[in-house]
């Protein structure tokens, strides 16, 4: 039986939350540079939600929505899994219509369950009943190829890849693919997509702690 379940983040979850980064960090180098304060880099002032995977009371999984800002962090779009960059749309009268998925990683022990997917549907549901667009950003190398798999089955749509204004802690420069997603909420897209669920070890559980 799955007993899986994802819920919304309440601050007393942080504590968990990063002893998972860390252990992703460990195994898959995300985030690629490690935040200064794990606190704050999981909820800067423009988090919008932010949602948890667990099972079995045990956090194994994280996504957040954010605003969108002015200019990409170093440390915050590290990762597959990270998207915090350029994006500044806004709707009639200032309001944004786009909001950045961003700081979603799972447990290793937690990838052969579609944890990455449903935590993702759950961000899409959101946004969907917020009536907002998605954007993310993703690290572009062959590590991210299962993230990579993952949004593109899923709906998401590559726009550009562009070197990122911050490097890797080696010095490397840092090329980031930017995908975007639109949404209504009549849609009626399910947790795995149009394509349904994958079987075994698929990209959605590959990709998680990425």
């Amino acid at each position: 039986m799955d007993d899986l379940s994802i819920r919304d983040r309440v601050p007393v979850d942080l504590r968990s939350c990063i002893s998972v980064l860390a252990e992703v960090h460990r195994r898959d180098r995300y985030p690629l540079n490690w935040p200064a304060d794990p606190y704050r880099w999981l909820s800067p002032d423009n988090t919008r939600h932010a949602w948890i995977a667990e099972r079995g009371n045990i956090v194994v999984g994280h996504v957040a929505v954010h605003c969108p800002v002015a200019t990409t962090d170093p440390v915050a779009a590290t990762g597959p899994g990270s998207a915090t960059g350029p994006v500044t749309a806004t709707g009639p009268g200032g309001s944004a219509t786009v909001a950045e998925v961003s700081r979603l990683f799972v447990a290793p022990a937690a990838r052969r369950h579609n944890t990455a997917t449903k935590l993702l549907h759950h961000a899409r549901q959101w946004a969907a009943e917020h009536q907002l667009d998605l954007t993310l950003e993703i690290v572009d190398e062959p590590g991210s190829a299962a993230a990579i798999a993952l949004y593109e089955r899923t709906g998401w749509r590559h726009t550009h890849t562009a070197t990122a204004d911050w490097t890797s802690p080696g010095g490397r420069p840092v090329r980031l693919r930017r995908y975007t997603l639109r949404e209504t909420p009549d849609r009626g897209v399910g947790p795995f997509g149009r394509s349904g669920p994958r079987r075994g070890r698929g990209p959605a559980d590959r990709a998680g702690g990425r």
